[in-house]
């Protein structure tokens, strides 16, 4: 088949377009930490993108989509890219092309985990961990959803991560910060962020970014592209609002949460980004929105440190939108029904396997995160936490 340069060229912004969420995910961050630890928040985020970058050429990318092993894993058949070609595949697009695009989604998914170990990490055993937790974790995954595994076998509807991404983020967050416990003094006086304009800039960019990611799962200039990228907006918008009426009703309505509410509402959209009607994208957002709010609150009550709330975002809005998917479904939209349309078997399906990725993410996360801390120490001593890790790990601060 000869090359679609439509196709192609979609792709490869789409692609772009999720490469500019990984620095907007550590942007983010980085204005919600300390002054002491805004750079580190930042590096970490170029450091995900450059180990993940060389280690999916190599054999990360074959062991998500090469040929499949028991419906669990790849092969390693497309290791260091061979047979990934730059030329035209079956679908019009270079396999090349889509080995970069899904590289940038392992990229964000665990720069996302950031939030877990903020203000807290050593950088050489996380750098560790982000091979092991690749390996064992984030390619298994996207394999079972996406790659010929059990749940996409079984007819798993994840149009661009629910499973994969959200809920996989936010549970291993959630391990990897219990494994390290809380940030020295948290609970006993204020760690209010920083700088709030700065995360403010990060939520745009992943806003921006997001179109890529929802959008560009289409894989094709076509309806189901224009219906992500318009479902995408709808529910960070509602999940904005909600959000905003939230924690407008229990004080005032901070920017921070506006935005978070926006990312809660994108997160819960994803996995159903092309399968549902513009109208049921609003509906999954505001509900996301009120979830994640309540979710943080249960974290904050629960006196747990999971930072940045991974968790209560990603994690439970990576939930609820592979639920809402295999509810909502539209047979007029994607060619496949949900609950609400009779088709019970989607719901069932949907719900075993988001089940199943929090329970492999969250237990495989938090031995690999115990093996590198037994044996490596992930957490800084409490003199270089005490100074910053900015100064500590990079020797510069702001």
């Amino acid at each position: 088949m000869a090359l679609d340069t439509g196709v192609t060229t979609w792709l490869l912004v789409s692609a772009a377009l999720v490469m500019l969420m990984v620095p907007g995910v550590g942007l983010f961050y980085a204005g919600l930490v300390r002054r002491k630890n805004i750079i580190s928040m930042i590096a970490l985020s170029f450091v995900v993108l450059a180990v993940v970058s060389i280690f999916w050429m190599m054999i990360g990318y074959s062991l998500a989509f090469g040929p499949d092993i028991g419906g669990v894993i790849g092969n390693l058949d497309f290791a260091f890219l061979n047979g990934v070609s730059a030329f035209a595949g079956e679908k019009g697009y270079a396999p090349l092309g889509f080995m970069v695009f899904q590289l940038f989604f392992a990229a964000v998914t665990l720069t996302i985990i950031t939030s877990g170990v903020a203000e807290r990490v050593r950088l050489s055993s996380f750098i560790v961990f982000m091979l092991l937790w690749t390996t064992f974790v984030y390619c298994p995954l996207a394999h079972w959803a996406w790659g010929g595994g059990w749940a996409q076998s079984m007819g798993l509807l994840d149009f661009a991560g629910g499973t994969v991404v959200e809920i996989c983020s936010g549970f291993s967050a959630l391990a990897i910060a219990l494994v390290m416990k809380s940030r020295a003094g948290f609970g006993k006086y204020s760690m209010e962020p920083y700088n709030i304009p700065l995360a403010l800039i990060g939520a745009a960019l992943l806003w921006f970014g997001w179109f890529g990611f929802n959008a560009g799962s289409a894989l094709g200039v076509n309806a189901i592209a224009v219906i992500a990228f318009v479902n995408t907006n709808a529910a960070a918008a509602a999940g904005l609002l909600a959000w905003m009426v939230a924690s407008w009703y229990h004080g005032k309505p901070s920017s921070l949460g506006m935005v978070s509410g926006a990312i809660a509402g994108m997160v819960a959209i994803t996995p159903a980004a092309g399968y549902v009607t513009p109208k049921i994208a609003i509906l999954i957002g505001t509900i996301a929105g009120l979830l994640c709010y309540g979710a943080m609150l249960f974290r904050i009550k629960r006196g747990l440190d999971e930072s940045l709330d991974a968790w209560a975002i990603h994690g439970m809005g990576g939930l609820w939108g592979t639920i809402a998917t295999g509810a909502f479904a539209a047979m007029a939209v994607c060619g496949i029904s949900g609950l609400v349309e009779g088709n019970s078997y989607q719901f069932m399906i949907n719900g075993i396997s988001a089940l199943a990725a929090l329970i492999f993410s969250f237990i495989v996360t938090y031995i690999i995160a115990s093996i590198v801390d037994r044996t490596m120490g992930l957490r800084v001593t409490a003199d270089e936490e005490y100074v910053g890790i900015d100064i500590s790990q990079h020797g510069e601060r702001v």
